[in-house]
């Protein structure tokens, strides 16, 4: 790694009154980026060694080695940890949802498969896992439907989404406990979440916070929507956490593949948009009480590949060798560090 550069203030110290600061990361990163790990962030969240099909491939089976592995991290470097996820649509083992003659199981015992590994899984963790991301992404993105097709909506029924928290906050009463979602700032989308928290809440659900995954892009969302979701969800008298940021330097619907760096003005917007988000984060503060990164550095991020093969990003406040970026200058100079 290069050190060329005088040793510049810690991310996690520049924003130390206003919220935790958090990375994702994953078994391999916690070696490749412990350094900077350890100095900027305050809070980590497994990218996907706690979601359900890495910790309980079969029913009789729980593989926690690798989840393990980064909450010794944690314990190691004294930071807080998220736990990442209870209940998704995707990376969910398929025998979950099956009987013994490979027919579809019943409600009931799909609910107690799901409080019989809620208890193993966020009891294990007790004493580590400040917060959980409980249930993942059950909205659906268009049209009027409130919930999108899965597998536990086609067995349980919507009952499945109160049973998740009411089995977390059984398992650690202690935990905070979150619903966490992506597209969170889009105005159809914002109020679908806002629809389905209020009637947990109605219901007694012991639901404490709402995740705004935060993957955006140089153009998008505006912080005007930014600014309307934050204001619309903290209006339910929860907490709110960043729980996902990145700042993609690609639209959505941009397909190149030629870039092998950034263009010239990239990591300069990318640093506006940065500033202009963190700014706007600081005004809410009293209500935003985490931001988590997913991921560090950009030699290693999950938009690498995505939603185009073969394609680079550089979504992140440090650089392929870990130094800072414009955008992190900008944030240190908001910070006024």
């Amino acid at each position: 790694m290069n050190q060329s550069r005088p040793a510049e203030a810690a991310l996690k110290d520049m924003f130390e009154a206003d919220f935790r600061i958090g990375a994702a990361v994953n078994p391999r990163t916690i070696r490749s980026q412990e350094h900077l790990l350890a100095r900027h962030f305050n809070s980590i969240t497994a990218e996907n060694e706690m979601k359900f099909v890495s910790v309980h491939p079969e029913e009789e089976t729980y593989t926690f080695d690798e989840a393990d592995q980064l909450v010794a991290f944690a314990r190691k470097h004294g930071m807080a940890v998220r736990g990442h996820t209870l209940v998704w649509h995707n990376q969910t083992s398929d025998w979950l949802f099956k009987d013994s003659h490979d027919g579809t199981v019943s409600k009931a015992v799909l609910l107690e498969r799901l409080r019989s590994h809620t208890q193993t899984v966020v009891g294990r963790y007790k004493n580590d896992i400040y917060a959980w991301d409980v249930v993942n992404e059950v909205i659906a993105d268009e049209g009027e439907s409130l919930l999108r097709p899965s597998k536990w909506l086609d067995i349980a029924g919507p009952d499945f989404i109160a049973k998740a928290f009411h089995f977390a906050h059984e398992a650690d009463p202690k935990a905070l406990l979150f619903y966490n979602d992506y597209n969170e700032s889009n105005p159809l989308k914002r109020d679908k979440i806002y629809t389905l928290v209020k009637s947990l809440l109605e219901q007694g659900v012991p639901i404490h916070g709402i995740g705004l995954q935060a993957h955006w892009n140089l153009f998008d969302p505006s912080l005007d929507d930014i600014r309307a979701a934050i204001e619309k969800y903290a209006s339910l008298g929860l907490q709110l956490q960043l729980t996902e940021l990145d700042i993609s330097v690609f639209r959505f619907e941009d397909k190149r593949t030629d870039l092998v760096k950034p263009e010239p003005g990239m990591l300069e917007r990318q640093a506006e948009v940065y500033e202009a988000v963190f700014r706007l984060l600081k005004e809410y503060r009293e209500v935003i009480s985490a931001v988590t990164f997913w991921g560090a550095a950009d030699d290693y991020t999950w938009l690498d590949d995505f939603p185009v093969r073969d394609r680079k990003n550089w979504p992140f406040l440090f650089d392929e060798r870990h130094q800072p970026k414009p955008a992190f200058d900008r944030l240190a100079k908001l910070a006024g560090k």
